[in-house]
């Protein structure tokens, strides 16, 4: 009834590994190897949803088929009538299930759905560039408050009018890292600064990094090499400040795997009043910097293949201009513009980062040819 349908020959062909991996994932001793289980339990739910959809697109297919036949072969002017409406239902449905189905198959960045480490660094600029640090900051914090997500601190460089030379923070919740990679980036700014007594518009910027959190597994640490050392917290007032050793320094000799030279990590954490809670942040920080710096050839090899616009993993180029005059804020990975800047800095960063999610997308159906 269904014939020559690339898209479902492509399905057929995943029907039997989604039958495989529900196997495996009752197995005990997959179950025991918990890597390779969380691998294999996020294959089963992503392969579940291919599953699902192949359903409805055969039940479409095969609606369109049959009423299709009732046109042609049935004398019953109600019957043709009904098979009428059933074929003009489903013919447009059809479409929306095979651009549905596509996206589904495209290849999935098996990082999307891990949490995050960010990074905001003030960039030329000088003061202004920390304040405006400080603005990207405030807007990913009201945009993780919408999502629901959950965001923490991990160090912090305060700005000398305000602002931070530099923030870290951590943001975990659903699918993060697919959500917010496109954030990576020089952000450049264009206003009168509020450090400006002359009135003249200046042009600053800002870095933003977003890294994949490390999973335990992925990077293996010997913990006993690690020196750590606690120290009074500094900052603003009221925080704890100059009272108990809160804050935590950890040393770890690595080995860069390129250059097989020993590298010393120096990383603080001193947001909470926790020390347990401190050091459990550092070690977090530890292994998400020794992934990244493992895995950036891995990064750099994947951009360089698909020379994508969207994503290409250069934390040195610039993505975006906010426009504070004109009240524009534009994307220059996609020539998108938004002209609600005041929506767009307090949070309501979603559109753009949808425009950049269709644009990948899009690239990534040329390159797989569906």
């Amino acid at each position: 009834m269904i014939e020559n349908n690339s898209i479902l020959s492509k399905l057929d062909g995943l029907e039997a590994r989604y039958e495989e991996v529900s196997t495996l994932i009752t197995d005990p001793n997959v179950i025991a190897d918990q890597s390779r289980y969380v691998k294999l339990t996020k294959e089963y739910k992503d392969l579940g949803d291919i599953m699902d959809a192949r359903k409805r697109y055969i039940a479409c297919l095969t609606t369109i088929a049959e009423a299709k036949d009732i046109i042609a072969n049935e004398s019953d002017a109600d019957m043709r009538d009904m098979a009428r409406e059933e074929l003009s239902e489903n013919e447009t449905i059809q479409p929306r299930l095979e651009e549905e189905i596509k996206l589904l198959l495209v290849p999935k960045d098996p990082e999307d759905a891990k949490n995050v480490q960010m990074e905001i660094r003030a960039g030329t600029g000088g003061d202004e560039a920390a304040l405006f640090a400080g603005d990207l900051f405030s807007m990913y914090k009201k945009y993780c408050d919408k999502k629901g997500w959950t965001l923490s601190i991990t160090a912090v460089s305060e700005g000398a009018v305000g602002g931070f030379k530099e923030i870290d923070f951590a943001v975990s919740g659903d699918s993060v890292y697919g959500t917010l990679k496109y954030e990576s980036g020089v952000h450049r700014v264009q206003r009168v600064p509020a450090t400006e007594t002359q009135g003249r518009m200046h042009t600053s910027a800002a870095t933003v990094a977003v890294l994949p959190e490390a999973d335990r597994f992925e990077v293996n640490i010997n913990e006993g090499d690690i020196k750590w050392d606690t120290f009074r917290s500094s900052g603003a007032g009221g925080q704890n400040v100059n009272k108990v050793e809160s804050g935590v320094r950890l040393r770890y000799p690595w080995r860069n795997p390129n250059t097989g030279e020993v590298e010393e990590i120096l990383i603080e954490c001193t947001e909470t009043r926790d020390q347990p809670k401190n050091k459990e942040r550092a070690l977090s920080r530890l292994r998400t910097f020794i992934y990244d710096r493992e895995h950036q050839k891995y990064i750099d090899d994947i951009a360089n293949r698909r020379k994508s616009l969207v994503s290409t993993g250069d934390r040195s180029a610039k993505i975006r201009t906010y426009n504070f005059p004109q009240g524009r804020v534009t994307d220059h990975r996609i020539g998108f513009t938004t002209h609600d800047l005041q929506g767009f800095m307090n949070g309501e960063i979603q559109e753009m980062i949808d425009a950049l999610t269709v644009a990948e997308n899009a690239e990534k159906l040329k390159e797989t040819e569906l």
